[in-house]
């Protein structure tokens, strides 16, 4: 695991950032109420939360690949390199998505189109002429571990984990400086699971970018991040260094997350859960959001 340089400095700083969407009635639903994040030049961030928590909207939000309408964003900022991306135009966005903040996503197999080789794929990302790009792609090929074999092969050729090394091959293709990987290994087993995330531990340590990881499992982020960010229900509960989060967690929903973690020493007995639901947005609670779920909670 890299560790950034304070050289280096903040490469994204999210601010106080609302993303709402229009409601039946009218009015608006905020699905992410003021949330406020930094990512480092060089670091790895999780943000970690329930399906539902609003992580993948504020990740998508962060180069605003959301069409507005419908999405609006009522207070906060998303500052890239001191610029905020969600006063940007549309050709100022277009330089800042791939080459300045790229994706890698869940599900490889949507990520990928079905008709055209792997190949042809990796060369409408590149520059320069045909032998050119063909050059390049076969080098990113060989930086995410397939064999050059793969360029030709359609992606439906590919086991799930190599068509994941794929997507990873084109999110790195432009040189980004921040790459936010949503949910990379939920569609994977559990083996290539730990392949894909020592891949990209790789990747950021030979290419010096950014990584923002977005994850369920909490257990995920010990040997990757440097700080965690637990979501729910649209709102940050808890942040710290990673040892911190993961020895000492504050929040009784952190330390939920952390409960239901399968553990080897765990050889008998039912695995833990959190009961209930992530309350949708728009029907949250009076008080803390978590308070339904939580077994700290008082009756009155």
């Amino acid at each position: 695991m890299r560790e950034p340089t304070q050289e280096e400095g903040t490469l994204l700083d999210v601010r106080h950032l609302t993303i709402g969407f229009p409601a039946e009635d009218g009015g608006r639903i905020d699905v992410v109420r003021d949330v406020s994040f930094t990512v480092d030049a060089g670091e790895t961030v999780a943000l970690v939360g329930e399906s539902g928590c609003g992580k993948s909207v504020t990740a998508l939000s962060l180069a605003r690949l959301i069409p507005s309408p419908p999405v609006s964003y009522p207070t906060g900022e998303v500052r890239f390199r001191g610029v905020d991306t969600l006063r940007l135009s549309r050709r100022d966005l277009q330089a800042v998505r791939g080459s300045g903040i790229a994706y890698v996503f869940q599900d490889p197999g949507t990520a990928l189109n079905p008709v055209f080789r792997i190949g042809f794929q990796l060369c409408e990302v590149l520059a320069g002429n045909r032998q050119q790009r063909r050059e390049q792609a076969l080098d990113l090929l060989a930086q995410v571990g397939l064999p050059a074999s793969s360029f030709q092969a359609y992606p439906y050729e590919l086991s799930g984990g190599m068509q994941q090394r794929v997507v990873i091959a084109l999110a790195i293709a432009r040189h980004p400086v921040l790459l936010v990987a949503d949910e990379p290994t939920t569609a994977l087993d559990v083996t290539i699971q730990a392949q894909i995330l020592d891949l990209l531990k790789q990747l950021q340590q030979k290419l010096g970018m950014a990584v923002l990881l977005i994850t369920h499992n909490l257990g995920l982020v010990a040997d990757v991040a440097h700080r965690v960010n637990v979501m729910y229900a649209g709102m940050l509960v808890e942040r710290g260094e990673a040892e911190v989060v993961l020895r000492h967690p504050a929040h009784p929903y952190a330390r939920g997350l952390l409960d239901v973690v399968p553990r080897l020493e765990r050889v008998t007995g039912r695995l833990s859960g959190i009961p209930g639901m992530v309350p949708a947005p728009g029907r949250l609670p009076s008080g803390c959001p978590f308070a339904d779920r939580c077994p700290h909670t008082a009756a009155r």
